[in-house]
């Protein structure tokens, strides 16, 4: 077992114990706000992150990845207003969640760390943000989020998409925690949490479907 971290990446609290370990890597537990994450010191350095993501071949052509899609993009289309704008942040080497959204009249800009990188996306604000399989990537978790929530403007939303850590009796065979590129597991309480410390509105809408709303 690796040293424990000196502090959770979300919450910054010390508090933190030990919650697995396997033949690649040790997971690590946080107290107070429940994320479940990998050290920095067993992170896969970025640029062969960026091979892993280059592999990935999303498309709006793909009707199985547009139906997945489709878990965040149907209940957070019925809540916006007409003609909203969003960002979709961390939108990969194949933007599809952005077409499927401009599909419907909403006018969505992009940005990826790694394929689409124009910070000034990042200093404006927006009815809605979406962020599909991303969260689960963050090494720096807290600060993304804190940029995110500033970006939205009163009452926009935030659409995510993530696995939920399942039970603690399952973890050891969950695939999710197999992909190296996964770092931050978020549960409910996790998510509960977030809603609370940034006084956002919470809806889980499935076991990786998640919309969070800022208050006025």
């Amino acid at each position: 077992m690796t040293e424990s971290p000196a502090y959770c990446p979300l919450c910054d609290d010390r508090h933190i114990s030990h919650y697995f370990q396997d033949d690649q890597r040790d997971y690590w537990q946080c107290k107070n706000c429940k994320l479940v994450f990998v050290a920095g010191n067993q992170h896969m350095n970025e640029a062969d992150e960026k091979q892993r993501y280059d592999l990935h071949n999303n498309s709006i052509d793909d009707a199985g990845y547009c139906a997945f899609l489709g878990k965040l993009l149907e209940p957070l289309s019925r809540r916006l207003p007409e003609a909203a704008t969003g960002l979709d942040f961390g939108c990969g080497p194949g933007p599809t969640l952005s077409l499927l959204l401009e599909q419907r009249g909403f006018k969505v800009s992009c940005y990826d760390k790694y394929y689409a990188d124009d910070e000034s996306l990042l200093e404006k604000q927006y009815d809605f943000i979406t962020s599909t399989e991303v969260l689960e990537h963050l090494r720096e978790p807290k600060q993304v989020l804190e940029r995110l929530i500033s970006n939205l403007k009163p009452q926009a939303y935030l659409g995510v998409m993530t696995q939920l850590l399942p039970a603690a009796s399952q973890f050891s065979k969950w695939h999710y925690k197999k992909d190296q590129t996964h770092i931050c597991f978020y549960s409910d309480d996790t998510f509960k949490w977030i809603a609370e410390r940034w006084g956002l509105a919470l809806e889980i809408l499935d076991k990786d479907v998640i919309i969070l709303q800022r208050g006025n």
